[in-house]
């Protein structure tokens, strides 16, 4: 509930100048853990920019990347494969330890050099090619990588290394002076950053709070309290905002945009989120194995339908694994997906389908339009001959052999390829790692010269022959880029900015503001 409390600071002469601020955020989902090293989940990407810092920073207001001091306030190479960073002098973390040289080694390190499984996950699919940092002196560290760093500050400016205190997470568990994973575990429910807020209680799967950390480095936090509070059910979510209980909500599909905009006490905010719905299908499953018969899932999908259907045209649906924000990466011109339903049933006729059942797993709440979707292929499918069954699932089936097909996302973690197809398709990667994809030695040349080329056409000639794999032996499909909204009280002035990787929740100075009525 948005209201204005007498804030006793205020008598302190605190710089606002403003009574201190309350915010109920309604969410369609919240965590079941808080570790920026491990999650790159949508639902836990909402959440972790208010807690904590990265070494490098970028301006949100812009779409290109923009480096910005943050926890480093200066850096450069020292050599073509080691970068050095002078560290911000008088940052705390939020049980009011100062941060040192030695925490970032350490947060750099747990992700560099991981153990922790699923730390070393996160650091096989986006971070290999960093071998180690090390202290120099007590505001200076260098950063060692592998073989020459295309992607630098985009890289330190991933949510995964952000920096967390060394002391305090080697005392969460037995012995304090080693970092065990059981230390990790307990991090997660217990996180401590250097943001300008602070995690006050957290209910995994229900419920967090954040209140102002006054000890915050920079820009005091504009709010005092935000609790976010998980409210499934999309119709639940709008019936909040409309009695107050929630002043602001997400994830709300176009459809449900006529019950806020006729509401003259509220508003919304909205755009194609960067990131993909995706069908996968599982290569190793042993009645998929024949890659004509993905192609015909695949082909029998008219994703414009979808489009039209369930996101009143909003969405944008590609022909390939590409985003304008990629910038000069950005390669429209592929034709990776289609719909040709015609060729599917001459696909199914040729790999000898004889009608056996596929089935298509769907959480029932976790995507906006998730089930809807499902329940819309699934009959597309039955178009061509595909015997589909829609099978709802309450947890992340992805990993199991027995999964045929799902949907799933691929968000843009960054502005680059490398940042949204890389990360989940690498060699190496999650989906290879779970075992529904595969790749050979030629694949991993090509990804080499994708990954590493300091050269845009090299890049995107490599990036080109990626998608004529997928087209020819397709593991998924891009159904399209969502159009997700926001809906808040009118007293809230509130946005997703277009530097952030998808869903960030941005409470931070300059960011939200509330109106003092």
């Amino acid at each position: 509930m948005l209201r204005l409390l007498l804030s006793t600071a205020l008598a302190a002469g605190l710089a606002t100048g403003l009574a201190a601020q309350e915010l109920t955020v309604g969410a369609a989902n919240v965590s079941s853990y808080l570790d920026p090293g491990r999650d790159h989940s949508n639902v836990g990407s909402q959440f972790y920019y208010n807690i904590f810092d990265t070494l490098i920073d970028k301006n949100h207001d812009r779409l290109d990347a923009e480096w910005q001091p943050a926890l480093a306030t200066e850096w450069h190479l020292v050599e073509p494969t080691v970068m050095e960073l002078k560290l911000r002098e008088g940052v705390l973390f939020q049980n009011g330890e100062p941060m040192t040289a030695d925490d970032v080694v350490f947060s750099l390190n747990r992700m560099y050099q991981a153990t922790f499984p699923p730390y070393v996950v996160r650091s096989r699919d986006r971070l290999d090619n960093f071998e180690k940092a090390e202290k120099v002196d007590d505001l200076t560290v260098r950063i060692t990588v592998k073989r020459e760093e295309p992607l630098w500050e985009t890289l330190l400016n991933l949510q995964q290394v952000m920096i967390i205190p060394e002391d305090y997470t080697k005392g969460l568990t037995g012995d304090p002076k080693v970092a065990e994973d059981d230390d990790f575990e307990a991090f997660s429910l217990a996180p401590i950053g250097t943001g300008p807020y602070r995690v006050t209680e957290f209910v995994p799967g229900e419920r967090l709070v954040w209140e102002r950390f006054d000890g915050f480095w920079g820009d005091k936090a504009p709010l005092a309290k935000v609790t976010v509070q998980q409210i499934p059910e999309t119709a639940s979510r709008v019936t909040a905002l409309k009695t107050g209980e929630a002043d602001i909500i997400t994830n709300i599909a176009p459809d449900q945009l006529g019950l806020i905009e006729n509401d003259p006490k509220l508003t919304a905010v909205g755009s194609a989120t960067p990131l993909f719905h995706v069908m996968i299908m599982n290569v190793n499953h042993p009645k998929l194995k024949d890659p004509r018969i993905r192609q015909a899932m695949s082909l029998a999908i008219d994703r414009d339908m979808l489009n039209e259907a369930l996101w009143f045209g909003k969405a944008v649906v590609p022909d390939s694994h590409t985003y304008k924000e990629f910038g000069d990466l950005y390669m429209p011109e592929l034709k990776t997906f289609e719909y040709n339903p015609e060729k599917a049933k001459a696909l199914l006729k040729e790999a000898g389908y004889d009608g056996f059942e596929i089935t298509y797993d769907t959480h029932p709440t976790y995507y906006t339009n998730g089930m809807l979707a499902a329940q819309a292929i699934t009959e597309m499918w039955k178009e061509v001959g595909i015997n589909g069954k829609v099978n709802i699932v309450e947890k992340w089936s992805g990993g199991s052999p027995e999964m045929m097909a799902r949907n799933w996302s691929n968000p843009m973690y960054f502005a680059d390829p490398f940042g949204s197809f890389g990360v989940m398709w690498a060699p190496h990667g999650p989906s290879e790692g779970e075992g529904r994809f595969n790749t050979d030695e030629a694949y991993a040349k090509v990804w080499e010269r994708f990954r590493y080329s300091k050269d845009v056409e090299a890049r995107k000639a490599a990036y080109a022959e990626l998608q004529e794999r997928i087209k020819q032996d397709p593991p998924f499909l891009v159904l399209y880029r969502p159009y997700e909204s926001w809906a808040m009280n009118k007293s809230v002035t509130w946005a997703p900015k277009p530097g952030h990787i998808p869903y960030v929740l941005d409470f931070r100075a300059g960011a939200i503001s509330l109106a003092s009525n």
